[in-house]
């Protein structure tokens, strides 16, 4: 695969991970070191281990994951999505319950659904015998540095915008997860 072409996959790839991470930055208050660390690591690690996995798995379980990975996709960002919104509508009683989105079981699910897509093009890249090292290494990188572009973006418009910035973030988080969904379904 020729560098310009990788490239352009990891780009790709990356751009869920940057949108999602837009929307995480809006909740994120102060956005610091750790938080910024905590995503752009695993959004980058689960980018570049997806390649692997669906390279190593091959043809055997192609048209398995192709039938649910947008349904995946889509149940956990609409989840999560709809948890910002719901929190960022609760009435604030001095102290929020906010949920860390760089922590725990949320960053997790953050982290699979969206690295999903790496995990077919991985089966692709199977498919045409290309070794997966490098462009496992390249996706990884690129979808970190966009992670960490998304959390500053989304940093600014949330300390900007205040709570009706997350009810944006949550909404942007449903429409990417409807997006995949209607995708894999070929709506469109």
């Amino acid at each position: 695969m020729d560098p310009l072409s990788l490239f352009a996959l990891a780009m790709a790839l990356a751009m869920d991970a940057c949108a999602v991470a837009l929307a995480a930055g809006v909740s994120i208050r102060p956005l610091t070191f750790r938080p910024c660390f905590r995503l752009s690591f695993h959004f980058g690690l689960f980018q570049a281990l997806m390649p692997i996995i669906g390279w190593m798995v091959g043809l055997s379980l192609r048209s398995f994951v192709h039938n649910v990975s947008h349904w995946v996709a889509f149940a956990l960002l609409a989840a999560i999505g709809g948890h910002m919104i719901v929190e960022a509508l609760r009435p604030d009683n001095g102290e929020k319950n906010k949920v860390d989105p760089s922590r725990g079981l949320t960053m997790v699910g953050l982290s699979l659904a969206t690295s999903i897509d790496a995990l077919a093009v991985g089966l692709s890249l199977a498919i045409l015998r290309v070794e997966i090292w490098w462009p496992a290494l390249v996706i990884g990188a690129v979808a970190g540095l966009m992670t960490l572009l998304g959390l500053f973006l989304g940093n600014r418009a949330g300390l900007a915008w205040g709570s009706r910035v997350e009810v944006v973030g949550g909404l942007v988080l449903i429409s990417i997860g409807t997006k995949i969904l209607l995708s894999g379904l070929h709506i469109i």
